[in-house]
């Protein structure tokens, strides 16, 4: 593909990042070599992805130049962000099925804007995780049944370990980063590499999170498809009516931690307890961690949750500051706390944006 883009004159970047509640968009002015947020917001999706995507790009005014879709599983895709075209589109299809809250919604989106004239862009989430090592990336199955662990929220992931290099002025960090938000997932990285996260072939692995299960025993699913319940119903059951939502009633963290009831009580303590079992585990996995870092949604908003996973781990140094950690922003230990943790807000549009101008200006042959 050929483009004529002028890098000096104004690029603006429309993002569209289709989560699996929620619609994110912001707009950016990429000229002159600074990234410059013009406008953003959530979108509503009661009628689908795609109308949303559209009512998004009409309010946008002045078309941009062009359009980063934010697509959750990547696949085996070796590069973070990759021009769209009709081959790459026909690859993202067949992965549909591993990420039926993401993918789906992103296609709507990508539909959406094809017949718009400008170029548009695929960021994958699971291009951050391809530096696992085999030991982290392989299920113990037979050879020959195309499965194997991926690992997803790599935007987040990244963003905020980009983030806590540059406040920890620690340049290529060992850290936990703990993606908490609609979907929940925690990534060791080491060296600023990720080397192993919670989520595997499909974003249902690991954390328990608002609607998904998180880890299960493959026996339980033998068994209800025993009783005749069928995929479709299970994928059903795993991706929207399982997690905070099965144990509480509601998939709220903040109606939950509002409420005394014995079930509410034990939603969260079941969402607090899987997040220590992962963060213990990669402790143990990491040569010489430095910090715990919360994000997303519930990361970010919910000093309570943080100060809950944080408890369980002052035998590795950490003690968790109350009124840092009330505020939320940046480090939430106490300044000789061996094991760090902070709060930061990610961005993963910012640096999908980032990429995505790259890409283009590589593409049209500008530096």
């Amino acid at each position: 593909m050929i483009f004529t883009l002028d890098p000096e004159s104004l690029m603006r970047i429309l993002v569209i990042n289709s989560g699996s509640a929620t619609l994110k968009y912001r707009v950016f002015d990429a000229a002159a070599g600074r990234l410059v947020q013009l406008s953003g917001g959530t979108a509503g999706v009661a009628d689908g992805y795609r109308p949303a995507v559209e009512r998004v790009v009409a309010g946008a005014g002045e078309l941009p130049h062009a359009i980063a879709h934010r697509v959750v599983h990547g696949g085996d895709h070796p590069a973070d962000v990759a021009l769209i075209d009709d081959a790459l589109l026909r690859e993202l299809h067949t992965l549909g099925s591993l990420a039926p809250l993401h993918n789906g919604p992103a296609l709507e989106g990508i539909e959406a804007t094809r017949g718009l004239g400008v170029p548009l862009i695929a960021a994958f989430d699971t291009a951050f995780h391809r530096t696992l090592p085999g030991h982290a990336r392989r299920y113990a199955l037979p050879d020959g049944l195309d499965v194997r662990r991926y690992g997803f929220h790599g935007w987040s992931h990244r963003y905020v370990a980009e983030r806590y290099a540059e406040l920890a002025r620690s340049p290529n960090p060992t850290i936990i980063t703990l993606h908490l938000g609609s979907g929940c997932s925690a990534a060791a990285i080491e060296r600023g590499c990720s080397v192993d996260t919670s989520m595997g072939y499909s974003p249902l692995e690991g954390l328990v999170m608002e609607t998904r299960p998180g880890d299960l025993d493959p026996g339980i699913l033998l068994h209800l498809l025993r009783q005749g319940v069928t995929p479709d119903r299970l994928e059903q059951m795993l991706n929207h009516e399982s997690g905070l939502l099965a144990l509480a009633g509601t998939r709220d963290m903040r109606e939950l931690l509002s409420r005394s009831d014995p079930a509410a009580h034990l939603a969260v303590e079941i969402f607090c307890y899987r997040i220590r079992k992962y963060v213990g585990a990669y402790l143990a996995v990491l040569d010489g961690a430095e910090a715990i870092v919360f994000t997303g949604g519930i990361g970010e908003n919910a000093p309570e949750i943080r100060r809950r996973v944080c408890r369980g781990f002052g035998w590795a140094g950490l003690e968790v500051d109350p009124e840092r950690n009330a505020r939320g922003d940046g480090r939430i230990s106490t300044g000789d706390s061996r094991l760090a943790a902070f709060a930061i807000p990610t961005d993963e549009e910012r640096l999908i944006a980032q990429e995505a101008v790259s890409l283009l200006r590589s593409a049209t042959g500008s530096s």
